[in-house]
Protein backbone atom coordinates (compact mmCIF):
# COMPACT_ATOMS: atom_id res chain seq x y z
CA UNK A 1 0.00 0.00 0.00
CA UNK A 2 1.38 3.13 -1.57
CA UNK A 3 0.22 6.88 1.08
CA UNK A 4 1.05 10.07 0.53
CA UNK A 5 0.95 13.07 2.05
CA UNK A 6 1.76 16.66 0.37
CA UNK A 7 0.83 20.51 1.56
CA UNK A 8 -0.30 21.82 -1.55
CA UNK A 9 -0.79 24.95 -0.51
CA UNK A 10 -3.92 25.92 -2.48
CA UNK A 11 -5.37 23.19 -4.45
CA UNK A 12 -7.00 25.64 -7.29
CA UNK A 13 -3.23 26.46 -7.81
CA UNK A 14 -1.44 23.35 -7.55
CA UNK A 15 -4.38 21.82 -10.39
CA UNK A 16 -3.18 24.38 -12.81
CA UNK A 17 0.47 23.17 -11.88
CA UNK A 18 0.26 19.27 -12.90
CA UNK A 19 -1.44 17.63 -9.36
CA UNK A 20 -3.76 15.36 -11.34
CA UNK A 21 -0.69 14.18 -13.39
CA UNK A 22 1.00 13.48 -10.14
CA UNK A 23 -1.99 11.63 -8.88
CA UNK A 24 -2.48 10.01 -12.14
CA UNK A 25 1.20 8.52 -12.38
CA UNK A 26 1.85 7.53 -8.14
CA UNK A 27 -1.52 6.20 -7.74
CA UNK A 28 -1.35 6.19 -4.49
CA UNK A 29 -4.00 3.61 -2.16
CA UNK A 30 -4.52 7.13 -0.05
CA UNK A 31 -3.22 10.61 -0.83
CA UNK A 32 -3.80 13.10 2.01
CA UNK A 33 -3.62 17.05 0.91
CA UNK A 34 -3.26 20.17 3.87
CA UNK A 35 -3.74 23.70 2.99
CA UNK A 36 -6.48 23.47 0.13
CA UNK A 37 -7.79 27.12 0.72
CA UNK A 38 -11.21 25.84 -0.34
CA UNK A 39 -14.53 26.04 0.95
CA UNK A 40 -17.66 23.69 0.20
CA UNK A 41 -18.32 23.43 -3.63
CA UNK A 42 -15.59 25.75 -4.97
CA UNK A 43 -13.53 22.78 -6.43
CA UNK A 44 -15.10 19.82 -8.03
CA UNK A 45 -12.54 16.76 -8.42
CA UNK A 46 -13.43 13.41 -11.16
CA UNK A 47 -11.06 10.90 -9.10
CA UNK A 48 -12.31 8.05 -10.36
CA UNK A 49 -11.80 5.24 -8.11
CA UNK A 50 -11.66 7.32 -5.01
CA UNK A 51 -13.58 8.37 -2.02
CA UNK A 52 -13.25 11.96 -1.04
CA UNK A 53 -13.80 13.66 2.22
CA UNK A 54 -12.66 17.35 2.68
CA UNK A 55 -12.25 19.49 5.90
CA UNK A 56 -12.90 23.26 5.29
CA UNK A 57 -11.88 26.33 7.37
CA UNK A 58 -14.47 28.68 7.94
CA UNK A 59 -12.47 31.48 7.36
CA UNK A 60 -12.08 31.76 3.35
CA UNK A 61 -9.03 30.83 1.34
CA UNK A 62 -7.30 29.12 4.38
CA UNK A 63 -6.10 26.10 6.19
CA UNK A 64 -8.09 23.12 4.99
CA UNK A 65 -7.54 19.21 4.45
CA UNK A 66 -8.87 16.86 2.17
CA UNK A 67 -8.25 12.82 1.94
CA UNK A 68 -8.60 10.74 -1.48
CA UNK A 69 -8.73 6.46 -0.72
CA UNK A 70 -9.37 4.24 -2.52
CA UNK A 71 -9.99 1.84 0.40
CA UNK A 72 -13.43 2.79 1.90
CA UNK A 73 -12.79 3.69 5.74
CA UNK A 74 -14.99 2.60 8.34
CA UNK A 75 -15.81 6.31 10.17
CA UNK A 76 -14.81 9.68 8.80
CA UNK A 77 -14.04 11.78 12.10
CA UNK A 78 -13.82 15.74 11.30
CA UNK A 79 -11.65 17.95 13.81
CA UNK A 80 -10.04 16.61 17.19
CA UNK A 81 -13.67 16.57 18.87
CA UNK A 82 -12.53 19.85 20.71
CA UNK A 83 -14.03 22.61 19.27
CA UNK A 84 -11.59 24.99 20.00
CA UNK A 85 -9.33 23.77 17.25
CA UNK A 86 -12.26 22.99 14.96
CA UNK A 87 -12.58 25.64 12.52
CA UNK A 88 -9.66 25.64 10.91
CA UNK A 89 -10.05 22.34 9.19
CA UNK A 90 -6.69 21.06 10.21
CA UNK A 91 -7.49 17.24 10.54
CA UNK A 92 -9.34 14.60 9.28
CA UNK A 93 -9.89 11.07 10.65
CA UNK A 94 -10.11 7.86 8.95
CA UNK A 95 -10.64 4.05 10.59
CA UNK A 96 -10.09 1.33 9.16
CA UNK A 97 -9.91 -1.88 10.28
CA UNK A 98 -6.41 -2.28 11.61
CA UNK A 99 -5.40 1.38 12.19
CA UNK A 100 -6.90 4.77 12.34
CA UNK A 101 -5.29 7.89 9.64
CA UNK A 102 -4.86 10.87 10.72
CA UNK A 103 -4.13 14.03 8.13
CA UNK A 104 -3.26 17.06 10.14
CA UNK A 105 -2.10 20.27 9.16
CA UNK A 106 -0.63 22.25 12.19
CA UNK A 107 -0.91 25.82 13.07
CA UNK A 108 2.11 27.92 11.99
CA UNK A 109 3.28 29.67 14.85
CA UNK A 110 3.41 32.94 12.79
CA UNK A 111 6.37 35.75 12.15
CA UNK A 112 7.29 37.18 15.78
CA UNK A 113 5.69 34.26 17.27
CA UNK A 114 2.78 35.19 17.51
CA UNK A 115 0.58 31.81 17.65
CA UNK A 116 3.30 29.97 19.73
CA UNK A 117 1.56 29.89 22.37
CA UNK A 118 -1.42 28.68 20.84
CA UNK A 119 0.94 26.26 18.84
CA UNK A 120 1.57 24.92 22.30
CA UNK A 121 -1.74 24.55 23.20
CA UNK A 122 -2.48 22.62 19.54
CA UNK A 123 0.56 20.09 20.51
CA UNK A 124 -0.74 19.29 23.59
CA UNK A 125 -4.37 18.85 22.78
CA UNK A 126 -3.23 16.41 18.99
CA UNK A 127 -0.63 14.01 21.11
CA UNK A 128 -3.48 13.59 23.40
CA UNK A 129 -6.05 12.82 20.61
CA UNK A 130 -3.52 10.56 18.99
CA UNK A 131 -2.91 8.85 22.08
CA UNK A 132 -6.89 8.40 22.72
CA UNK A 133 -7.59 6.73 19.20
CA UNK A 134 -4.63 4.30 19.76
CA UNK A 135 -6.28 3.20 23.32
CA UNK A 136 -8.43 1.53 20.29
CA UNK A 137 -6.16 0.67 17.75
CA UNK A 138 -2.49 2.24 16.34
CA UNK A 139 -2.50 5.46 14.77
CA UNK A 140 -0.80 6.19 11.26
CA UNK A 141 -0.52 10.32 11.05
CA UNK A 142 0.83 12.69 8.23
CA UNK A 143 0.82 16.13 7.30
CA UNK A 144 2.65 19.38 7.45
CA UNK A 145 3.83 19.59 11.63
CA UNK A 146 4.91 22.79 10.67
CA UNK A 147 8.36 21.75 12.76
CA UNK A 148 12.03 20.54 11.84
CA UNK A 149 12.54 18.54 14.58
CA UNK A 150 16.59 18.37 14.84
CA UNK A 151 19.31 20.28 13.31
CA UNK A 152 19.68 17.70 10.92
CA UNK A 153 16.26 18.48 9.35
CA UNK A 154 16.82 21.87 8.38
CA UNK A 155 19.87 23.50 6.08
CA UNK A 156 20.40 26.46 8.71
CA UNK A 157 19.32 25.63 12.54
CA UNK A 158 21.73 28.54 14.43
CA UNK A 159 20.17 31.12 12.39
CA UNK A 160 16.48 29.82 13.03
CA UNK A 161 16.55 28.95 16.33
CA UNK A 162 13.93 31.51 17.24
CA UNK A 163 11.86 31.48 13.73
CA UNK A 164 8.97 29.90 13.73
CA UNK A 165 9.38 25.95 12.83
CA UNK A 166 12.27 25.64 15.08
CA UNK A 167 11.63 27.15 18.35
CA UNK A 168 12.64 24.96 21.41
CA UNK A 169 8.67 24.84 22.35
CA UNK A 170 8.00 23.60 18.80
CA UNK A 171 10.92 20.89 18.93
CA UNK A 172 10.00 19.39 22.50
CA UNK A 173 6.35 19.21 20.82
CA UNK A 174 7.86 16.65 18.35
CA UNK A 175 10.05 15.28 21.32
CA UNK A 176 6.87 14.67 23.04
CA UNK A 177 5.20 12.32 20.55
CA UNK A 178 8.34 10.91 19.83
CA UNK A 179 8.67 9.63 23.63
CA UNK A 180 5.08 8.75 23.56
CA UNK A 181 5.63 6.11 21.42
CA UNK A 182 4.96 7.03 17.67
CA UNK A 183 7.90 6.36 14.97
CA UNK A 184 9.24 9.42 12.61
CA UNK A 185 8.90 6.96 9.63
CA UNK A 186 11.69 8.95 7.17
CA UNK A 187 14.30 8.63 10.14
CA UNK A 188 13.68 5.03 10.09
CA UNK A 189 15.23 4.98 6.36
CA UNK A 190 17.65 7.54 6.45
CA UNK A 191 19.26 9.50 8.86
CA UNK A 192 21.56 11.50 6.00
CA UNK A 193 21.27 15.74 5.90
CA UNK A 194 20.03 17.96 3.16
CA UNK A 195 16.49 16.23 2.99
CA UNK A 196 13.49 18.22 3.18
CA UNK A 197 9.70 18.70 2.22
CA UNK A 198 9.28 22.57 2.48
CA UNK A 199 11.20 25.23 0.62
CA UNK A 200 10.89 29.24 0.98
CA UNK A 201 10.03 30.98 -2.83
CA UNK A 202 12.88 33.32 -1.94
CA UNK A 203 16.44 33.93 -2.34
CA UNK A 204 15.79 31.16 -4.70
CA UNK A 205 15.88 28.12 -1.75
CA UNK A 206 14.70 25.34 -3.94
CA UNK A 207 17.28 25.48 -6.62
CA UNK A 208 20.06 25.86 -3.53
CA UNK A 209 18.26 23.11 -1.31
CA UNK A 210 17.79 25.70 1.27
CA UNK A 211 15.03 23.66 3.18
CA UNK A 212 13.20 22.34 5.93
CA UNK A 213 11.68 18.86 6.42
CA UNK A 214 8.60 20.06 8.28
CA UNK A 215 6.24 17.12 6.48
CA UNK A 216 5.82 13.54 7.88
CA UNK A 217 4.60 10.10 8.21
CA UNK A 218 4.36 8.77 11.92
CA UNK A 219 3.26 5.63 13.12
CA UNK A 220 2.26 3.84 16.00
CA UNK A 221 5.22 1.68 16.83
CA UNK A 222 3.29 -1.32 16.66
CA UNK A 223 3.01 -1.07 13.27
CA UNK A 224 6.69 -1.07 12.61
CA UNK A 225 6.94 -4.11 10.94
CA UNK A 226 4.52 -3.13 8.50
CA UNK A 227 6.08 -0.07 7.13
CA UNK A 228 8.61 -1.09 3.62
CA UNK A 229 10.09 2.16 3.24
CA UNK A 230 9.67 5.74 3.63
CA UNK A 231 10.79 9.22 1.02
CA UNK A 232 10.28 12.70 0.27
CA UNK A 233 9.80 13.31 -3.55
CA UNK A 234 11.75 16.54 -3.69
CA UNK A 235 11.44 16.47 -7.73
CA UNK A 236 8.00 17.20 -7.63
CA UNK A 237 6.92 20.74 -7.93
CA UNK A 238 3.56 22.49 -7.63
CA UNK A 239 4.08 23.56 -4.29
CA UNK A 240 6.82 25.03 -1.85
CA UNK A 241 6.44 21.59 -0.10
CA UNK A 242 6.59 18.42 -1.84
CA UNK A 243 5.21 15.34 -1.60
CA UNK A 244 6.36 12.77 1.53
CA UNK A 245 4.85 9.04 1.63
CA UNK A 246 5.58 5.53 2.83
CA UNK A 247 4.83 2.08 1.66
CA UNK A 248 3.02 0.05 4.36
CA UNK A 249 1.89 -3.44 4.74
Amino acid sequence: MKMLSWNVNGIRACLKNGFMNFLERESPDIMCIQETKVQSGQVQLGLDGYFQYWNYAERKGYSGTAIFTKIKPNNVILGMENSEHNNEGRVITLEFDEYYLVNVYTPNSQRGLTRLEYRQKWDEDFLSYIKTLETKKPVVFCGDLNVAHKEIDLKNPKTNVKNAGFTPEERNGFDNIVNSGFLDTFREFNNEPDNYSWWSYRFNARARNIGWRIDYFCISKSLRNNLKDAYIMPEVMGSDHCPVGIIFE
